[in-house]
């Protein structure tokens, strides 16, 4: 028998992933001496690594007596696609002649790994160890991903000004990874460059368009764009859907969702994150529900079981304050990540479940579970909410000295809203004093000056507002704030100074809405609105509202003439 037969064999194994018949084959050629063979061991080579038995494949490629480049190629490649660096980087180094093939697997191992400035070092030391070596369109589509990943569009320009200058030869595959990774790096119009130069168009070079307009905001490009391609796939449709509700359209979002299953394309999980990301955002919860339902009767996709789908159920239940539905998602939920546990802590805290919130924090970690700066800015805000001070600061200390995780600005400005709605004002100022860079941080005075008006203390709240005024000088909801400050104490010359100052820049406080869903439609008011359809049926309620407040023995406060921030 013949090579290529035992090669047949072989690939027939590695189609079938059978790793018994491989180990016989295997067997059959120690026996026969056939191993000696460098074509048949690369051969086993390759099988036992697509076969996912990296060891086996070691042994097969030491125990070779002469190596040739394939040989060093396919082991190192093996290595570098189970993320097996530091080996795959040792045999780099211990190979007699590298070639592209060999660096091209490294590069583009690291990048899929998420190691990109990695894959990016490899490639620097390429071309600096061997200069004669001139890249291809493989190397190039692994380069330049990873510049994506990384969003470096400099990087990317000398990357792709290398291969102009070593001529390379451009195709549709290499065009769709160049205008994907300047998309990616929000440079739409270098993207629109490459793709108007395109003398052949595929759906990924219209669906990485669309999503380069959608990453720039510009939604209204994206959309005639999406609008003039001939076939559209779940892709493109996804990439549509997710620069809309990426960019706070979500009513936008949800339609185009509606439009895409009325044309029979179906979603896919991350066009589900998306549109439940949307429904969240909007506290759209009777269209959250729809569309949990319409996962669920996808059975045949297998969707329930995803992750990141229930990842978003969890959170869109929480923003929309269904917190009893969000309970028990989640603990059905065979598998269960860092996302799934800071959703559900935070959607307590938000929601006014404080002691739930640091309840579930402590199965988190009973589980084994490490915690991350969104678990403790949920946790503060759970202290926060319920005005445990004690616990508050415990677990601030507790952040850094048991988890090595550094407090950052966002930390420190609830634990100053903590500090500052319990009247512990001096605290909360030694405490920005404390941190670095605190005093150019706006969250943590703005806590400040919201505490200040509540308990009236004059000396830091004008403080406050000098600071927060030189950083934000164009936010008329901090003059408004310090206005009726003023108001509140009856410092009648200060407050129309505020006044004064605030129509001499033209700032105006834009106007507080709410909005809610009803039969699937959202209403949207404004405050001092007068026009809308049903304004008539709203202040008759409200009347009735302010007459059970009166009867209840609520007295309003007329001391503040400028409407406050919500």
């Amino acid at each position: 028998m013949n090579s290529e037969y035992y090669s047949s064999l072989i690939s027939k194994c590695i189609t079938t992933r059978h790793l018994k018949l491989g180990h016989l084959l295997h067997s059959h050629f120690i026996k026969t001496a056939l191993t000696f063979s460098t074509f048949l061991a690369n051969r086993l080579i390759e099988f036992y690594s697509k076969c996912d038995s990296i060891q086996s494949a070691y042994k097969v490629f030491h125990d070779i007596p002469i190596k040739n480049t394939h040989s060093w190629n396919i082991i190192i490649s093996a290595y570098a696609r189970f993320g097996l660096f530091d080996e795959a980087h040792h045999l780099l180094d211990k190979m007699p002649e590298p070639n592209l093939v060999s660096y091209t697997s490294l590069i583009s191992g690291l990048g899929h790994h998420g190691f990109c400035k990695e894959s990016l070092n490899v490639f620097k030391s390429m071309l600096k160890q061997c200069s004669n070596l001139i890249f291809n369109g493989f190397t190039l589509v692994s380069l330049v991903g990873s510049c994506a990943r990384l969003c470096a569009p400099e990087l990317l320009r000398q990357v792709h000004g290398a291969a102009v200058i070593m001529g390379l030869n451009s195709n549709i595959i290499i065009d769709n990874a160049l205008l994907d990774a300047y998309g990616k790096c929000s440079k739409a119009n270098v993207s629109f460059s490459i793709f108007s130069r395109m003398p052949e168009r595929d759906v990924v070079s219209w669906t990485s368009m669309v999503a380069a307009y959608a990453q720039a905001s510009r939604l209204e490009d994206a959309y005639r764009l999406f609008s003039q391609m001939q076939e559209k796939n779940t892709v493109s449709w996804t990439a549509l859907i997710a620069g809309f509700a990426q960019n706070g359209r979500g009513n936008e979002a949800l339609h185009l969702f509606e439009q895409m299953v009325e044309e029979g394309i179906p979603p896919s999980a991350f066009t589900f994150t998306c549109v439940l990301s949307a429904c969240a955002n909007l506290a759209l919860i009777a269209r959250g529900k729809q569309i949990h339902g319409y996962i669920i009767r996808s059975t045949s996709r297998n969707y329930f079981c995803n992750i990141f789908i229930l990842n978003a159920l969890i959170d869109m239940y929480c923003k929309c304050g269904q917190m009893r539905s969000a309970t028990m998602l989640f603990e059905g939920m065979h598998e269960k990540d860092i996302v799934s546990w800071n959703s559900l802590i935070t959607g307590f805290a938000q929601n006014g479940h404080g002691e739930e919130s640091l309840v579930f924090f402590e199965r988190m970690i009973e589980t084994g579970i490490k915690p991350n700066h969104v678990t403790f800015l949920g946790l503060l805000s759970a202290c926060c909410h319920t005005g445990l001070v004690s616990e508050g600061l415990r677990i601030l200390d507790l952040m850094e000295k048991d988890y090595g995780l550094r407090p950052r600005s966002d930390h420190y400005a609830i634990m100053i809203d903590l500090l500052g709605r319990n009247n512990r004002l001096e605290e909360a100022m030694c405490l920005i004093k404390r941190v670095s860079k605190g005093s150019d941080h706006v969250g943590m005075w703005g806590a400040l000056l919201g505490a200040c008006r509540i308990h009236g203390n004059m000396d830091l709240a004008r403080k406050s507002a000098e600071v927060l005024l030189e950083l934000e000088p164009g936010n008329a909801g901090r003059y408004v704030m310090l206005y009726n400050i003023y108001a509140a104490a009856g410092r009648w010359d200060e407050a129309r100074q505020v006044r004064r100052l605030m129509m001499e820049k033209d700032l105006r406080k834009e106007a507080a809405c709410s909005w809610i869903e009803v039969k699937n439609t959202r209403y949207q008011f404004f405050a001092t609105e007068r026009f809308h359809c049903r304004m008539k049926e709203v202040y008759e309620m409200i009347h009735n509202m302010v007459d059970h407040l009166y009867d209840s023995g609520y007295l309003p406060c007329h001391s503040s003439f400028l409407p406050e921030e919500d």
